[in-house]
């Protein structure tokens, strides 16, 4: 037995379509479910899902604090089986999906995470400039480089990743201060747990057989969008690293100071490109450039909060 888990926040949108994809699902022959948790949405999501529970065996659980691992966290409590598959409402599997993962994780015992293939489902054509910057931070694509076999945990992503239901049934939980919390957050809601169970000795495995499609939307093409993503990733480098320095560290502004270095030399990339009217070159650097804003912004946030904890353990 396995169980799907889905968060989910005002899905309407797509929430048909992937669970009408569920609905052609090869079921393993040892069951299945599917947990869907309503993470305080407030357009049709729970009639979406109710509808849909004649033709699957779909929970639906509501979770009002804000947080997509916040709701991970509720849904757990309502899985069955021995191996938790994790997606998004914006995946859509194919058949053979979870037969693959069912058979990764009875032929290798010895590994804890499994990962499988995202692949693009694009709403509109994607503009050419879209190969300028790296797909996984941007969309959470896997490497098409990836083969069947032993993997590092951060080749996987939360829209096609099992784990095994022992890891969670020994108390882990998701962290719930990091991951899609509102419109700014530090990314990294799944990777953090990854990298946490790969720390205490667990391993990965890649699935190359498990194929998801993520839906891109079309204003996620957007410049400005892809731009932004880049704070939130650079944000959740910070985080993920865990290598901030101490709040009595050097800084200037709350910031350690060689991040305004690394802002200069952007600065400077940025200007030779728009000399050189480089269109690629220039769109990279601003990408670069809001990564690194992203690490100011969360380094200054995590010193008021080691300040702050201060002061309470004080």
């Amino acid at each position: 037995m396995l169980t799907v888990l889905i968060a989910t926040r005002n899905g309407s949108r797509t929430l048909p379509g992937v669970l009408d994809a569920f609905t052609l699902i090869q079921a393993p022959s040892s069951g299945w479910k599917l947990v869907v948790v309503d993470n305080g949405s407030t357009d049709r999501t729970r009639e979406i899902i109710e509808s849909f529970q004649p033709v699957l065996p779909v929970t639906y659980v509501f979770e009002g604090s804000l947080g997509k691992n916040a709701a991970l966290n509720t849904g757990l409590a309502h899985v069955d089986g021995d191996l938790i598959v994790f997606t998004d409402d914006d995946v859509f599997p194919r058949p053979g999906w979870l037969i693959q993962l069912r058979a990764a994780a009875d032929d290798h015992p010895l590994y804890t995470m499994f990962g499988g293939v995202i692949l693009p489902r694009w709403e509109v054509e994607p503009p050419p400039w879209l190969e300028w910057v790296p797909p996984a931070p941007v969309f959470a694509f896997t490497d098409p480089r990836l083969r069947e076999g032993s993997t590092d945990s951060d080749s996987l992503f939360g829209g096609n990743m099992a784990i095994r239901a022992e890891v969670f049934n020994g108390g882990t939980r998701f962290d719930v201060s990091i991951g899609p919390r509102g419109a700014n957050y530090p990314m990294g809601s799944e990777t953090e747990l990854l990298r946490r169970l790969k720390r205490q000795g667990h391993k990965a495995w890649h699935v190359q057989e498990a194929v998801v499609e993520h839906f891109i939307r079309a204003y996620q093409m957007d410049k400005s969008w892809v731009l932004r993503r880049a704070i939130r990733f650079g944000r959740g480098g910070v985080r993920l690293s865990k290598s901030a320095e101490p709040a009595t560290a050097p800084s200037w502004l709350g910031v350690p100071p060689c991040y305004f270095l690394w802002i200069l030399k952007r600065l400077i990339k940025i200007a030779v490109a728009w000399l050189k009217s480089n269109e690629q070159e220039l769109f990279v650097s601003r990408w670069h450039l809001n990564c690194i804003w992203g690490h100011v912004v969360e380094a200054r946030l995590s010193r008021r909060r080691r300040y702050f904890q201060g002061d309470k353990e004080a």
